[in-house]
C-alpha cells in the first residue's frame, strides 16, 4: 500500500499545533491559576525549598504538550521543504531505463513548474511550464500515484509514435544508434538497441526492443489544452500516455532534476556511484 507522506505530516503538523495552541490558550493559564492558588493558600506555611517544588510540579507542562512542541517547528519545516523545495522520490519500475534505474532516488524540484498547497495540489503560484525533454513526476489519470516520465508532447501538439519512431507537429524526431542491449520485458530479456534521441534540446538516450513484440493500437493523439504527453525511455516496456492519455496540469508533482543515492532491491548497500543530473 502507498503511503502519502504528504498528508501524513500534514496531519502530524496539525495535530501537533493544534495541541500547543490548546495549551496557550487553555491549559497553561489553568497551570498558573493552580500555581497563584497554591502559593497564596500556604504561605508562610511550608518551606521555601517545599513550596518551590511543589509550585515546579503544577508549572509543569504535560508530556504530549511537551512533545508537540518539540515536533511541530521540525514538521513543519519537512513539511514546508517536501511541498514546495525539494521532494525525493525512489524509482520503482524500470520505465525510464536506461536514464532511471529501479533503486534510483531521485530528487524532484516541486517550484519548477509553480507552488502548490500539500495534498490537494492546488497552484498558489506560477513559476514556469513543462518543456519537451524534461522528466516530470506526476500523478496519472488511472491511478493515484506518482509516476515518472519524460514530457514528449505539449499542449495542441500533435503526437504519432509509429514503426519504433516518434514524431511531433508531423517532424520525426532525431535519433542515433549507439548500440546494442538487453531489455527486461517481465521474466525474460529480450535484445535491443539503444539510441540517442533529441527532444526540445535535450538529448538523452532511449531503449528498444529487437523483436517485435506485437502490439497495436491508437498511433497518433493530439494533446488537449491543459495536457502532457508522457513516454518512458525504455519505450517497449513502458505504460504512459499511449495506454492511459496524456496527463493533467493540475497533477503535476515537479522535474527530476537529480539522483542523488542507488540502492539495488534486497539487502544491498547504498550506492553514489549515480550520482548525476537528470537529462
Amino acid at each position: 500500500m502507498d503511503i502519502d507522506f504528504a498528508l501524513v505530516l500534514v496531519v502530524l503538523v496539525a495535530v501537533c499545533g493544534a495541541i500547543w495552541l490548546l495549551d496557550l490558550l487553555l491549559l497553561k493559564k489553568a497551570r498558573n491559576r493552580a500555581i497563584d492558588e497554591t502559593r497564596n493558600a500556604h504561605a508562610g506555611s511550608k518551606s521555601e525549598q517545599a513550596m518551590q517544588q511543589e509550585l515546579d510540579e503544577l508549572a509543569r507542562e504535560p508530556i504530549v504538550v511537551e512533545y508537540a512542541k518539540s515536533f511541530f517547528p521540525v514538521l513543519l519545516l519537512v513539511l514546508m521543504l517536501r511541498s514546495f523545495v525539494i521532494e525525493p522520490y525512489q524509482i520503482p519500475t524500470g520505465s525510464m531505463i536506461p536514464t532511471l534505474e529501479v533503486g534510483d532516488f531521485i530528487l524532484v524540484n516541486k517550484y519548477a513548474y509553480g507552488l502548490r498547497l500539500p495534498v490537494i495540489g492546488t497552484k498558489i503560484f506560477s513559476v514556469g511550464d513543462p518543456q519537451r525533454g524534461e522528466v516530470m513526476v506526476f500523478i496519472p489519470p488511472h491511478e493515484n500515484k506518482y509516476y515518472i516520465k519524460r514530457v514528449i508532447g505539449l499542449p495542441g501538439d500533435r503526437i504519432r509514435y509509429e514503426d519504433n519512431q516518434l514524431y511531433i507537429n508531423g517532424e520525426a524526431v532525431p535519433r542515433e544508434y549507439v548500440g546494442e542491449t538487453s531489455i527486461e520485458f517481465g521474466p525474460q530479456q529480450l535484445p535491443g538497441s539503444l539510441y540517442r534521441e533529441e527532444v526540445g534540446g535535450v538529448v538523452h538516450e532511449i531503449q528498444m526492443s529487437n523483436v517485435p513484440l506485437g502490439r497495436d493500437g491508437r498511433t497518433s493523439w493530439i494533446v488537449p489544452d491543459g495536457h502532457y504527453f508522457m513516454m518512458g525511455d525504455n519505450r517497449d516496456n513502458s505504460a504512459d500516455s499511449r495506454v492511459w492519455g496524456p496527463a493533467s496540469e493540475a497533477k503535476i508533482i515537479g522535474k527530476a532534476v537529480a539522483i542523488w543515492m542507488h540502492k539495488d532491491p534486497g539487502l544491498k548497500l547504498p550506492t553514489f556511484s549515480r550520482n548525476q543530473r537528470i537529462q
